[in-house]
């Protein structure tokens, strides 16, 4: 369907993809690009890119490509869904489930299980390979992720991401006892400059704040940790956590070693998203989602309980005989 838009009387210069944003907020940015990036939008008669400068009276048309049929099927993975209405749902992310499809995938993401929940009710903003995806959880980080089921949701959830209004919560079990009970760690993160699949602090990084506090500790083996992120940089908490000396249990990428005194290893990173408090993108309403720790990780303290209580020292047992004729002597001196 060909739309039709002239530009208020009175604009100098304004980019056509800022124009339709600014014109048509019931579309998506992502819609619009596509738009561009497909030949269909004119200014006055001619094809037009995305920065191509616009100005009072000119008239753009446009409309959008053919969307293209999904070609990931749902499958049936059950989701432990902490929220759901018609606009959003949350889930708990099971460890080990990947979010999105990539090469080395199989049919087992959670975009798979969620077409598979919500068949074809899934915002399409993402793309064919995430539809109604707003954030992501690493494969082995468990916990809270929202999904979205329209694109007005999306956008809106998204732009709470963005701007940094909602409140994220992590909970992590460490190598290790921080000495304070609490800190805030502001270190930029940047990819690693010669391993390219690991993130690290330094120049050039882009900013990440973290807020910690030390929940319960086992000993000197490990503690369990409380995190507020206020950024959403890739791997931030397991760098941030690394930087105080503390890597996550069973985290190898960033500096864990297996402790020996330890009966049983952590088999994945023990980092768990237990708590996001957000606004509803459609009722404006606040949402206090929060995600129960899984069996491993209540399993994993349970072992740290157990390895760090003190060895009760066995003592030789009384004679009774023996007091009995100490005191007896005692009595006849």
């Amino acid at each position: 369907m060909l739309q039709t838009y002239t530009v208020p009387s009175g604009i100098r210069s304004l980019r056509a993809d800022k124009a339709l944003a600014i014109a048509f907020p019931e579309h998506s940015r992502t819609a619009l690009q596509r738009a561009f990036d497909a030949g269909h939008v004119t200014c006055r008669g001619t094809v037009i890119k995305r920065d191509h400068s616009v100005a009072g009276d000119d008239v753009l048309e446009f409309s959008f490509p053919d969307v293209v049929p999904m070609e990931i099927k749902g499958v049936d993975i059950p989701l432990d869904v902490l929220f759901e209405d018609k606009h959003m749902l949350a889930v708990n992310k099971a460890a080990g489930m990947v979010v999105h499809p990539g090469a080395a995938t199989g049919e087992d993401t959670l975009v798979h299980a969620l077409l598979g929940h919500c068949a074809e009710t899934l915002s399409g903003i993402g793309g064919v390979e995430r539809p109604g995806i707003v954030h992501r959880l690493d494969k082995e980080t468990t916990g809270v992720i929202v999904v979205a089921k329209t694109d007005k949701a999306h956008r809106a959830l998204a732009d709470q991401f963005a701007t940094r209004s909602l409140k994220k919560f992590y909970v992590a079990l460490v190598a290790g006892v921080p000495q304070l009970l609490s800190g805030t760690i502001n270190s930029a993160i940047a990819r690693h400059p010669t391993h390219r699949h690991r993130m690290t602090i330094g120049e050039g990084g882009r900013p990440a704040r973290t807020s910690w506090e030390r929940v319960e500790t086992y000993g000197d083996i490990a503690a369990l940790m409380r995190c507020q992120i206020f950024t959403g940089r890739t791997h931030q908490i397991r760098v941030h956590l690394k930087s105080l000396g503390h890597p996550i249990l069973g985290d190898p990428l960033y500096g864990w070693k297996p402790d020996p005194r330890l009966p049983m290893q952590p088999e994945r990173v023990m980092l768990h998203a237990e708590h996001l408090v957000l606004t509803h993108p459609i009722t404006g309403k606040e949402l206090d989602l929060r995600a129960p720790l899984p069996a491993d990780f209540v399993s994993m303290i349970k072992v740290l309980k157990k390895a760090a209580k003190p060895v009760e020292k066995k003592t030789a047992p009384v004679n009774r005989r023996n007091e009995d004729k100490v005191a007896d002597r005692g009595l006849r001196t």
